[in-house]
């Protein structure tokens, strides 16, 4: 089966890392050559200065990966996305069958959609956390995404140490100047992440940021800002803690929980699911946010959702006093 090619892309010379502009209108400036509908207006955005443009929304591809669902599901899932206007679609090789459906239901629309992953474990018989790892890790992931280039790939949560040998990083680049990816990036949190960013080895981070995790709003975002950085939001529902009304033990969201709780977090008359993906979507300095389901109807949703704007301006201040007055040992969720 022949393997499609990425979108094709053309640098925008705007120093504005956040323009934003709707597609299928007079005067907007494409960075990708994306075969978008007249009906679709999801928000885009320049992805800082990569050249890239991205959708306010991505689709976080961890439940399309999940063999409980059924293929052809996950198939009509992911076209759905895309005819939605979404245009980021963000996976990773410990997604278990994320990568393969992939490329067996979309790779066909290739030249549609952002395509982030990540790299730096999980190749049988290397080691983790090695060039060769990445190297291996890259091009396992071209074929089973079928594709001849990722547009955006991660080292996926790369302990500092490692960050500062340089091999794993030298790796990604040289992948690269190979033209297999075509933006080096940073997924993580805390020290690693800043060091990330400080190095100026990578084009892009991906970092939690939400209600409940702010630490790199005022940390992170400013100076990645400067730099020309593209930015990914993951957990911008910060685990949907609201689902619980006692302690969730155990759960991926009970630090989050546990946070609201102190924070004394309030939508008012607003859903828990808008006040916070409002509230990640449209902080400064972010470009996309990904959001995973593997429901249609939740996908249709919280499109509807980012296409209300951001949150007023007073609620807004509310959320960043409130955290900002506990959150003297509150890292963020890796």
């Amino acid at each position: 089966m022949a393997w499609r090619r990425a979108a094709t892309i053309t640098t925008s010379k705007t120093s504005t890392p956040c323009t934003t502009s709707r597609p299928g209108r007079r005067g907007s400036t494409r960075c990708c050559s994306f075969s978008l509908r007249d009906d679709v207006a999801v928000l885009l955005r320049l992805f800082g200065r990569t050249g890239l443009k991205v959708s306010v929304l991505g689709l976080g591809a961890l439940q399309v990966g999940e063999p409980a669902l059924d293929d052809r599901a996950a198939g009509r899932l992911l076209n759905h996305a895309l005819d939605l206007g979404i245009r980021l679609i963000d996976t990773a090789r410990g997604y278990q069958l994320s990568e393969e459906r992939i490329g067996r239901h979309i790779a066909h629309r290739r030249d549609e959609y952002v395509l982030s992953s990540k790299c730096g474990y999980g190749v049988e018989g290397v080691p983790d956390w090695t060039s060769r790892c990445v190297t291996c890790g890259i091009d396992a992931a071209l074929r089973r995404l079928r594709t001849d280039c990722v547009d955006i790939m991660h080292l996926h949560s790369c302990p500092l140490e490692t960050l500062r040998r340089g091999a794993v990083v030298g790796a990604l680049d040289r992948a690269v100047k190979a033209g297999k990816v075509r933006v080096a990036a940073y997924s993580g949190e805390n020290d690693a992440l800043a060091f990330a960013l400080e190095s100026r080895r990578f084009a892009a981070l991906q970092m939690s940021v939400n209600v409940c995790d702010q630490r790199s709003i005022s940390a992170i975002l400013p100076r990645a800002r400067r730099a020309g950085l593209g930015v990914i939001a993951k957990r911008p529902l910060a685990n949907a803690f609201w689902r619980f009304h006692a302690r969730p033990r155990g759960d991926d969201c009970e630090a989050y929980w546990e946070r609201a709780r102190i924070m004394r977090l309030d939508p008012g008359r607003l859903p828990w699911d808008e006040f916070a993906l409002r509230f990640a979507a449209f902080t400064p300095g972010v470009h996309a946010c990904i959001v995973g389901t593997a429901d249609i109807r939740h996908l249709r949703r919280n499109v509807a959702l980012v296409e209300r704007g951001p949150l007023p301006a007073g609620v807004r201040r509310s959320v960043l006093r409130a955290f900002s007055s506990d959150q003297a040992d509150w890292t963020g969720r890796v």
